[in-house]
């Protein structure tokens, strides 16, 4: 009897010690961890695109590109010039092989119409082509634009609510309209979208400034399925002051997550309404942030 306790024990003993096979994160976890390390002034106030070696910013009627170390370099004060259909908005954008892609459309008092993918030459900032978006989509309205390198497709999302705002679109890159997917749950006030490493990230402006709420980054791993889990990634609480949250991407050099933020200026249905107190005008800022998988070891110092 004494030898079968001792001998069980030393089985106990042995599986406490065994090493443990590593754990799969939940599907509904968060992939990255998110550390803040600077804070970029910039004159736009919509995207914002990066290829590594220059920074592009969308304003609502402007294209700026910046050095690394934002430097102003270029701007297109009149990027609408030789559009097909006239345009009064740009919200985020992206940048892919030399070319800029950008959501347009006309834009007034929370309600888009005339929606085209515009393409603008990355060096100079000139338009180039546009094309046509899918009345049959059901999209009321385009926030942001992203190109998937991998399956060479362009992804757009919608920020007006109701049935625009629950989906994202998918096209090729030669302007077809492919499909929708359908976000569950549906996140409020979808600013931009970026594909990184086999996602698209979502900015949403869904934090109330009025009651210094923050807004929130949220990760879609989308499939062939008509639908796609959106998983909370991030909440924005170190803003220097709560705003509106507008596009974003991610350094293809560093690594690093780049969201454009907007602060001080009352923004109703997508319009600016006045200041807060304290400000007499807008401030536009690139937020940039490490990337670090969840759940990894920091290096050691």
């Amino acid at each position: 009897m004494k030898k079968f306790i001792v001998l069980a024990a030393l089985l106990l003993g042995a599986a406490l010690v065994l090493p443990q096979a590593p754990q799969a994160r939940p599907a509904h976890a968060p992939k990255y961890e998110y550390k803040l390390k600077s804070v970029m002034p910039v004159a736009g106030r919509q995207g914002v695109a990066c290829d590594g070696k220059y920074i592009y910013v969308s304003d609502s009627k402007k294209l700026f590109k910046y050095d690394m170390n934002g430097k102003l370099l270029k701007q297109n004060d009149n990027p609408f010039e030789g559009y097909a259909i006239p345009s009064n908005h740009i919200g985020d954008i992206d940048v892919y092989n030399g070319e800029l892609y950008i959501s347009a459309e006309n834009f007034m008092d929370g309600v888009g119409k005339d929606i085209q993918i515009a393409v603008h030459d990355a060096d100079t900032l000139k338009f180039k082509r546009t094309f046509k978006f899918e009345p049959k989509s059901g999209q009321m309205e385009v926030s942001g634009i992203t190109v998937d390198p991998v399956k060479g497709t362009v992804w757009m999302c919608s920020w007006v609510g109701e049935e625009s705002g629950r989906y994202l679109y998918e096209y090729d890159l030669d302007g077809k309209y492919l499909r929708k997917v359908h976000l569950q749950p549906v996140p409020q006030w979808v600013q931009g979208v970026f594909y990184y490493d086999g996602s698209l990230f979502l900015t949403a402006d869904d934090g109330t400034a009025d009651d210094n709420e923050p807004d929130h980054l949220y990760r879609v791993d989308v499939t062939s399925a008509t639908n796609a889990p959106v998983v909370l990634e991030k909440t924005f609480d170190e803003a220097i002051k709560q705003g509106e949250i507008e596009g974003l991407c991610v350094d293809p050099a560093s690594g690093d997550l780049l969201v454009h933020m907007n602060r001080g200026a009352r923004i109703v249905l997508g319009m600016g309404k006045g200041f807060y107190p304290g400000y007499d005008k807008e401030v536009h800022e690139l937020y940039r942030y490490s990337m670090q998988p969840a759940g990894a070891r920091a290096p050691r110092p």
